[in-house]
């Protein structure tokens, strides 16, 4: 359980002018000994401090990179500084400003329901031909599952190489993977479009619910399987619906559509493109001078967007706007507070896993470079 404590007055009570001047003073003290990774979604107020942005895991990687740093702060969510610690050096320390920063979508599966669906999924089917693949947005504890279990990690950018991988592994002598079937967590819409991208169809995919007794399935729909999907999804890009493109496309007939992976499979069918967050990106940078493009993904990534590329019109398929309540967490109020903290020697919020956890999880995360 994680709870992050209310914090003192001089912080919560400080003007936006104090913050900045503060988290300035303090970020010049601390010098190279700090590095500060800014995740995407964040609020710009949070990430003007980044010394690097990007997506989780790359962010991970640049930690990595810089082993002259004591403390990365991670400005992003739990499961992102999890990813950071077992990827860095004793000698860091990886902080999450605010314990509260957490990801909906990473805490739809835990490691007791994994396990759970594994020993039902063993007395339904040959276990040793199943893969369990985890998306980036998870738990450390479940990165170690896969990492056990003979599967891998994923990200939104190579999700399908890595089912590729997994699919095509045959009867392998050195761990007994036969690679006909897939257990994929915990979002079941990238997992969907992926397979959809590769050539399955429905009739290959099944949703595992967690809730329900043997998943909600019969042993046929286990067998008959390719794909058994968990039953989670991202708050944010489950938003996205069909007549959200539909709406943009009457008012905008000549604008590009482009959505995350993470949205439903239906709104990802009517998009002109879909890709990770970096793709979407891209994607921006590469549209015609003048164009209007309607992108189905977190709010203060859009408006980034939009206002660094004032050549183009970027704009949210959703009316309603929705930004991730978890990383909305991240403050320069938090951002302040953990610096301070920093410069008495005092590291609040630091984010560790354990030994047994982290390697297991690093040979997950191993095979996936390996596999990509």
């Amino acid at each position: 359980m994680r709870l992050q404590l209310p914090l003192p007055e001089r912080y919560t009570d400080a003007t936006p002018d104090e913050l900045e001047a503060r988290i300035h003073a303090a970020r010049t003290t601390l010098g190279e000994r700090l590095f500060i990774l800014g995740h995407h979604y964040q609020r710009d107020e949070v990430m003007r401090w980044a010394d690097a942005r990007g997506d989780s895991f790359r962010l991970s990687v640049l930690a990595q990179e810089h082993p002259e740093a004591e403390y990365i702060v991670f400005c992003g969510v739990h499961f992102m500084a999890e990813s950071a610690d077992i990827l860095t050096g004793d000698h860091q320390s990886v902080i999450l400003p605010d314990l509260n920063a957490g990801c909906s979508m990473a805490d739809m599966a835990d490691l007791e329901e994994v396990e759970e669906a594994w020993e039902t999924l063993a007395r339904t089917t040959d276990i040793s031909r199943v893969i369990p693949i985890t998306y980036m947005n998870s738990s450390a504890a479940l990165k170690a599952f896969v990492g056990e279990h003979g599967g891998a990690v994923c990200t939104s950018s190579n999700a399908a190489a890595v089912l590729r991988w997994a699919l095509s592994l045959g009867d392998r002598a050195d761990d007994g993977a036969g690679g006909t079937k897939v257990l994929f967590f915990p979002d079941q819409h990238l997992g969907r479009n992926t397979g959809f991208d590769l050539g399955f169809t429905a009739e290959d995919m099944r949703i595992w619910n967690p809730r329900a007794e043997h998943g909600g399935l019969t042993d046929a729909d286990i067998t008959d399987a390719t794909f058994l999907l968990w039953r989670g999804h991202c708050s944010v890009h489950q938003r996205f619906r069909p007549e959200h493109i539909e709406q943009f496309r009457a008012s905008h007939p000549d604008g590009i559509v482009i959505t995350h992976p993470e949205c439903a499979h239906e709104v990802c069918e009517l998009a002109d493109q879909v890709g990770s967050t970096d793709a979407i990106i891209r994607a921006v940078e590469a549209a015609p001078v003048g164009s209007v493009i309607g992108v189905g993904t977190e709010i203060h990534l859009v408006n980034r967007l939009d206002a660094e590329t004032p050549d183009k019109t970027v704009v949210s398929l959703d009316p309603l706007v929705c930004p991730c309540s978890t990383m909305f967490r991240i403050d320069a109020v938090h951002l302040c507070w953990v610096l301070e903290n920093l410069i008495e020697d005092r590291v609040v919020n630091r984010i560790t896993v354990d030994p047994t956890t982290a390697r297991w999880a690093k040979v997950a995360l191993d095979r996936m470079l390996s596999i990509t």
